[in-house]
């Protein structure tokens, strides 16, 4: 029910829509692709400063960036931010900052921690209650969680944090879906907090996530190491630019956040009427749960609508959030 990657790496995303139109050849056009959970109606894209393109970025022009992200996340600090291009670099880049050792994954989550980890070296352990990461070096979760979207309260997570930072250890959140609705339980705003590092990606919320833009929040320490293993141009120009006036935009994000709460609810009652069970998610995915899900899948993609499926949860499906009428109606004919 997903489409292998071809590669060496075996987790399963979404997001792999030309897999699916060489597999559904004979589906309607376009096919389209509900299978993340990124914002489908995206920022508007300013105008790009001249040499955005033709010039490596300026230091000033980055703390610019920093600058930005801080005010947006709630954090005090721009020292405490590191700009990467991608929450992915930065998941695939700490376990090789922290040397070799323990490491616990609130299960079951987005699936590219835990590999991470085992690459760099690390021990790595699932496990599937919260209490457990009490006795971990490193603990690494998601809030909220990809793909049920479970919440834990930012107290809870300072808690551990402290606990895990008094034998050395740390916390690291992964806050990718912590936006519009669900922005008030981010961690971000307790920092800094030994121990802590949070995660946030820009491209999901903001419906760029081809621009390559995430950032690690931490302790101006840690923030700096980070920043010293990014490199001096640790995104481009054209993210840079578009990052700092779209990070600064707070009407747009007020209002991109009552869309997205009408379209949930929307796309809650589909699925109810389809006879699904809406089992979670966040303002940018739901997740689905009944025993008709692999027949449903087939069915959306003969009709040129991609889901995300899972291997392991037969009965779930993940669908994001149509970006156009036109999308809304293809999936209300289909279920």
């Amino acid at each position: 029910m997903f489409f292998s990657n071809g590669g060496e790496r075996s987790v399963a995303h979404g997001g792999r829509l030309r897999a699916a139109i060489r597999c559904f050849p004979d589906a309607p056009t376009p096919f389209f692709d509900l299978s993340t959970g990124i914002n489908p109606v995206p920022y508007p894209v300013p105008e790009l400063p001249e040499g955005a393109f033709s010039r490596l970025p300026e230091p000033e022009n980055l703390l610019s960036l920093q600058s930005a992200a801080a005010e947006a996340y709630l954090v005090d600090d721009p020292s405490m931010v590191a700009a990467a291009p991608g929450t992915q670099n930065l998941i695939e880049m700490l376990p090789r900052l922290i040397p070799p050792g323990p490491v616990m994954v609130l299960s079951p989550t987005y699936g590219e921690h835990a590999p991470a980890w085992v690459r760099a070296g690390h021990q790595v352990t699932l496990l599937d209650k919260f209490e457990d990461l009490k006795s971990a070096m490193t603990a690494v979760l998601c809030n909220p969680n990809n793909p049920d979207g479970r919440r834990l309260e930012p107290t809870m997570l300072v808690e551990l944090a402290k606990h895990l930072a008094a034998k050395g250890g740390r916390l690291i959140v992964d806050e990718a879906f912590a936006e519009f609705g669900e922005f008030r339980i981010s961690v971000a705003q307790y920092l800094p907090q030994d121990g802590l590092i949070v995660l946030r990606s820009f491209g999901k919320a903001y419906g760029l996530a081809g621009l390559r833009l995430g950032f690690a929040l931490a302790s101006p320490d840690i923030a700096g190491v980070i920043r010293a293993a990014l490199g001096p141009w640790p995104v481009s120009g054209p993210a840079i630019a578009i990052g700092a006036v779209a990070l600064a935009d707070a009407k747009w994000r007020e209002a991109a956040g009552k869309r997205l709460k009408a379209d949930c609810n929307r796309l809650d009652r589909l699925l109810t009427g389809a006879g699904f069970r809406v089992a979670g998610g966040t303002s940018l995915f739901r997740l689905a749960s009944g025993a008709h899900a692999a027949e449903t899948w087939l069915r959306l993609c003969r009709a040129g609508v991609l889901v995300r499926s899972f291997e392991e949860h037969p009965d779930w499906l993940r669908f994001g959030l149509p970006g156009t009428e036109a999308e809304w109606r293809r999936l209300e004919s289909v279920l």
